[in-house]
């Protein structure tokens, strides 16, 4: 090879090397950005805020129940009219108004009776009356007076109504506000941990990045958390309720 093909191809390998060259750092810079956006995006700072607050039931609804028996279905449907007038009565004379009472439909059960020979052997079925449930709902404001008459329904059964009570429900009419104030407070409770945290860290706080919302849990007040339900809870056993929510906070750093 003579001396001017080796000049030709060393100038020629010269621009190559350089592009090369030019090439790999600008790879590597933009993995030395990449990383270091990386690196500033997982500055972060997280925090989870709790509120609870103490309040009363304003509404409630209490169920019962009264059936007859009877050989015909004739008598049986003038029974438990005749008891249904007695419930209904008994309702009014205590505090209850007409508005807030409602009957639900009778339930009819045909009874029967197994019949057998003398020497036990099975002669068949036959039809020996009929039983008549009617269910019964109070919905009211009026909470002391429900709560008097769940538990005190001897005149009902000295008048001769086989009546069930069932415990009383209680809710809350304003229960949506109750959240939403919940809301918001476990809201600045996370946000004033997050700041707590940065200041003592020497950290800016830089704009939210999550925030996830928890669960309601509304329980019996002064049960703590014994009560909490991973989807949550929602007593109607109480008056007094202790309604609780959580809200976890993801912010940056600047």
């Amino acid at each position: 090879m003579n001396e001017k093909m080796i000049r030709s191809k060393g100038k020629s390998f010269i621009p190559a090397l350089i592009v090369s060259i030019a090439v790999i750092i600008s790879c590597a810079l933009l993995v030395i950005g990449f990383l270091t956006y990386k690196m500033q995006e997982g500055h972060t700072i997280s925090a989870t805020g709790s509120a609870s607050v103490d309040f009363s039931s304003d509404l409630v609804v209490w169920r019962g129940s009264f059936s007859v028996q009877n050989p015909t279905s004739k008598g049986a449907y003038s029974q438990i009219k005749n008891d249904a007038k007695i419930v209904k009565n008994y309702l009014l004379e205590n505090g209850i108004k007409a508005d807030e009472i409602v009957f639900n439909s009778v339930d009819i059960h045909q009874m029967t009776e197994d019949k057998y020979d003398e020497n036990g052997n099975f002669l068949g079925s036959y039809l020996s009356g009929y039983e008549l449930t009617q269910a019964v709902a109070v919905t009211s404001k009026d909470l002391d007076s429900v709560d008097k008459i769940s538990r005190d329904i001897s005149s009902l059964l000295e008048s001769g109504v086989e009546f069930e009570s069932n415990s009383p429900e209680y809710y809350c009419t304003t229960l949506d506000d109750v959240k939403l104030d919940l809301i918001e407070q476990a809201s600045e409770n996370a946000k004033k941990r997050i700041e707590i945290m940065a200041s003592g860290s020497d950290a800016s706080l830089g704009k939210m990045q999550n925030c996830t919302l928890g669960i309601f849990q509304i329980t019996a007040k002064n049960t703590g958390t014994s009560n909490y339900s991973y989807d949550g809870y929602l007593d109607t056993s109480s008056r007094e309720k202790t309604a609780s929510i959580t809200v976890h906070m993801t912010y940056g750093l600047k």
